[in-house]
């Protein structure tokens, strides 16, 4: 069986054709199909709607939700961990992705062809911006972070229960599922695609959202920040060396009226806003590793109903 799980937020709207498509994916797989809806503390009435129609689909499903919104990642883990499949799948809620992806997925990993397999967008059908931020993003990742992340990035992704089991022993907080997924190996197989544009409602991947991501993605998995700001010291100190020969030259030529102004403002200017810099950077590690020695749980489980409406045949 083929374990799907979907965390849902914000996503009311866009429900009816995602059961949908769910149903036809259910008969794609011969029947062999659970969804585990995974409703990540949204503020719109996901929960109630998925609670009313769920007893009526014929596919096995699970819907849990979360006692508040605790991010993507989170409520991914907490749909990992109800699995109950053979192989694993993610994929969102918004249709963008298509669910086609999911057969061919099942299919490579069931004849033993890889043990994960990954959407790879070959193209994208959204607004100009958004592409080339997210190209300039994963190609930047794959340089300075992890060289083996397709250049188009991964959005859905499947894989076998002994990856599935791998990933759920990594219990840090703050993380990127994709940089876990590309850390733990295992022989991986690529599935291209379309980025399909999204056709209701509005993403809830807010630019803010986009930039813990950045952050998480980083610090979890590189020591780029640290080597960026060794490098900028450096690179201070030399200058610092070659501006008070400039000074020295200056104050020589009775080009410098008053004595030491320059060389103490822009001194001060200058490592102070590098001293600013680094305590950045380090709080960043500092607080990552704080959050991490308190253990707590990455969600919390407010409820938790399964839907068998199919006899088990495995």
């Amino acid at each position: 069986m083929m374990s799907l799980v979907v965390p849902v937020y914000k996503n009311s709207a866009n429900l009816p054709p995602l059961l949908r498509a769910l149903e036809g994916l259910h008969t794609d797989l011969g029947g062999r199909l659970e969804v585990i809806f995974v409703v990540d503390g949204s503020p719109d009435d996901s929960y109630l709607r998925l609670a009313e129609q769920l007893p009526s689909l014929t596919l096995r499903s699970q819907l849990i939700l979360l006692s508040r919104n605790f991010g993507s990642f989170s409520a991914i883990r907490a749909g990992l961990e109800a699995a109950r499949g053979a192989r694993s799948s993610v994929m969102a809620a918004d249709l963008q992705e298509p669910v086609s992806l999911i057969v061919e997925f099942d299919r490579l990993l069931k004849v033993g062809a890889c043990d994960v397999a990954v959407g790879v967008r070959v193209a994208r059908e959204d607004p100009l911006i958004t592409r080339l931020a997210s190209s300039l993003f994963w190609r930047l990742y794959r340089k300075y972070v992890e060289p083996s992340i397709p250049v188009g990035g991964v959005d859905i992704f499947a894989c076998t229960d002994k990856v599935r089991e791998q990933l759920l022993l990594l219990r840090e907080s703050n993380s990127s599922l994709v940089g876990l997924l590309f850390w733990v190996g295992y022989r991986r197989s690529e599935v291209p695609y379309q980025r399909r544009a999204r056709e209701i409602g509005v993403s809830a991947w807010t630019f803010k959202k986009k930039l813990r991501y950045v952050a998480d993605s980083v610090y979890n998995f590189s020591d780029l920040p640290i080597r960026v700001l060794t490098r900028l010291g450096a690179g201070g100190l030399l200058t610092s060396v070659a501006f008070s020969f400039i000074v020295a030259a200056a104050k020589l030529s009775g080009a410098i009226p008053v004595p030491g102004y320059a060389a103490l403002v822009l001194t001060i200017t200058f490592f102070g806003a590098l001293n600013c810099f680094g305590l950045g950077i380090i709080g960043n590690y500092v607080w990552r590793t704080f959050d991490n020695t308190k253990s707590r749980p990455n969600f919390i489980v407010a409820s938790h109903t399964s839907f068998n409406n199919l006899p088990e045949t495995d």
